[in-house]
């Protein structure tokens, strides 16, 4: 089994070796590619010393998985490539997740879009893939009719850019490559992603497109992005208007229930999820369960992710290990 990770030296890109390594796979060679000015440089991978390559020379190494983090552009340009020499390539940008005939995947909902002849699957959102990880297995249950979402993100979201930013800020410095228009510094910024024609971002467009895509739903979305001052981790505000009455008691047994979602919600004790307790984690955190008495059969949950990990790397990786296991590649 010969993996390839395409954007090594970035920020998911590092992670994902980081999950390949923790996640024992079976895996005959790792190729590792970046950007031309990183070529020939050398990155540890299980204490050995991998030597990084050009996009080109991993194409002609004929990898079975390449796993991409290296842009839209990057994707549109080299995964087609990948794929027509056979391999399974897993893209973590937004190149193809509109793209009707490229299945867009969280493992745990919807694995099973996934056939033998997709050579290319798109790797969602990281808000998208947190915030279905606590909805879908409701949806599953009540059929979620709207959602009214708030995204507090890290800005860890925006790579290493937006972390110098904050670091520089933090120090009294201005970033002469700044990934945001205002200070992030003691600040809250409602913008994420470019600004679209209806006045709503990109980031928040994503929520509403990949929810529907993944589910295979038609449930109404809307959302607000908001950047804040965190290294890392993702929270979401998430209110759900469901069509069919539920109880508290049996939310909350199936959110502890689902695989990889972890229920933390006693408010009396202050317990509660944050982007701390989810660092480095690969578990989608849930609390602040509770009823919305403004509708009949409203419900809120507060729900919080590590957006590097399950948010990107993981779920990447996860999609790799279902390739492996049901393909027998």
């Amino acid at each position: 089994m010969k993996v390839a990770i395409i954007g090594a030296t970035g920020l998911v890109g590092q992670k994902m070796l980081q999950v390949l390594e923790e996640q024992k796979l079976r895996l005959d060679e790792i190729i590792v590619a970046a950007s031309e000015k990183s070529v020939n440089k050398k990155i540890l991978f299980q204490d050995k010393e991998l030597t990084i390559m050009s996009v080109e020379q991993v194409i002609e190494a004929k990898p079975n998985i390449a796993i991409f983090s290296a842009g839209a552009d990057a994707s549109l340009k080299y995964a087609p490539l990948f794929a027509i020499n056979g391999t399974y390539v897993i893209d973590n940008s937004s190149a193809w997740r509109k793209d009707p005939n490229i299945p867009l995947v969280v493992p745990e909902i919807n694995a099973s879009d996934i056939n033998i002849d997709n050579h290319i699957i798109a790797n969602p959102n990281c808000t998208t893939i947190c915030m279905l990880m606590a909805l879908a297995p409701l949806h599953k249950k009540y059929k979620a009719k709207r959602l009214v979402i708030s995204t507090y993100q890290s800005v860890s979201g925006s790579g290493q850019k937006g972390l110098n930013q904050l670091v520089l800020e933090q120090k009294g410095l201005r970033s002469d490559n700044p990934a945001y228009p205002c200070q992030i510094h003691e600040n809250v910024i409602p913008h994420g992603g470019n600004f679209l024609e209806n006045n709503y971002t990109a980031e928040e467009e994503k929520l509403v497109f990949e929810t529907n895509k993944i589910l295979h739903s038609d449930i109404a979305v809307t959302a607000t992005v908001v950047r804040v001052p965190v290294y890392g981790g993702h929270s979401e505000s998430i209110n759900i208007e469901f069509e069919n009455q539920f109880d508290l008691d049996e939310v909350r047994e199936i959110l502890s229930n689902t695989s990889g979602v972890m229920v933390c919600d006693n408010p009396q004790e202050n317990i509660y999820p944050t982007p701390i307790m989810a660092y480095d984690k690969d578990e989608v955190f849930v609390g602040r369960i509770r009823r919305d008495f403004s509708i009949e059969k409203g419900l809120n949950l507060w729900v919080v992710s590590d957006n590097i990990r399950k948010g990107a790397a993981t779920n990447a990786v996860q999609i790799a290990k279902y390739i492996i296991e049901n393909f027998k590649i």
